[in-house]
């Protein structure tokens, strides 16, 4: 069996993910002995026998929904966001933009199907009737943030969680946060169509209860929200970045 927890697996919370799947194991009654880190996130997603995974909110309602059991989502706790939901913060270095440029800037996105790095971005712009800029792919949302603090880029959108996590880096002194983006339902738990995801739901939920404050502030997460699928179905799905991005 596949057991993965890749969304937010630091090297400052391997351990901890570590410790949270061996106590939603030992409620589950079955489970690989070690979380899977590394390969093909599309494989381990959908794999026929998946114990448990993370995806984001975009694969999940575009390509998952229906093969995938939607175990909830942990809420992690952000100011000024529903539980469970999360929003993304827009980088640029300090000083460039006093707000969010209205043309002309060039924007560095993870990936074609995130929801806080692609999605959120698009939706930003267009409810503010502004062209995105030069759009580059660059990996992930660590790389994002590099791009604008080494002038490679003007602006990017990175998960909230993410930029928590990872926001302290001296490597991001030089950025600022000059806004933020509306909530949408955050980053699922799935587990594979066969299994029961209430049950899947109860090992986590229990496991939650289990580990001790520590534990619970090295993870983040506050509980386990069941976030209806219809949900996740009604954010709006962008069209995909230009074929000129990198």
């Amino acid at each position: 069996m596949i057991a993965s927890l890749p969304m937010y697996d630091f090297p400052h919370t391997a351990a901890a993910n570590d410790a949270f799947w061996d106590l939603i194991r030992a409620n589950l009654g079955y489970g690989p002995q070690k979380l899977t880190r590394g390969g093909d996130l599309w494989q381990q997603w959908r794999a026929p026998d998946l114990a448990l995974s993370q995806t984001c909110g975009f694969p999940y309602r575009a390509r998952l929904s229906e093969e995938v059991g939607l175990v909830g989502t942990p809420d992690y706790g952000l100011d000024d966001c529903p539980p469970g939901h999360y929003f993304s913060v827009i980088l640029a270095r300090n000083g460039r933009h006093s707000g969010f440029p209205a043309s002309g800037y060039r924007l560095a996105y993870n990936d074609a199907l995130s929801q806080s790095g692609w999605a959120a971005a698009h939706a930003y712009a267009e409810e503010r009737g502004t062209a995105l800029g030069r759009a580059t792919a660059t990996g992930s949302h660590r790389s994002s943030a590099l791009a604008v603090a080494e002038d490679r880029a003007d602006v990017a959108f990175v998960d909230a969680v993410t930029w928590r996590h990872i926001g302290s880096e001296p490597a991001f002194d030089g950025i600022a946060v000059i806004g933020r983006t509306p909530p949408t339902p955050g980053l699922p738990l799935i587990t594979a169509k066969t299994n029961d995801a209430d049950e899947v739901a109860m090992a986590v939920s229990g496991a939650l209860e289990q580990a001790g404050p520590a534990l619970l502030g090295q993870l983040g997460i506050r509980e386990l929200v069941r976030i209806p699928r219809e949900a996740y179905l009604a954010v709006p799905t962008p069209p995909p970045p230009p074929a000129s991005a990198g």
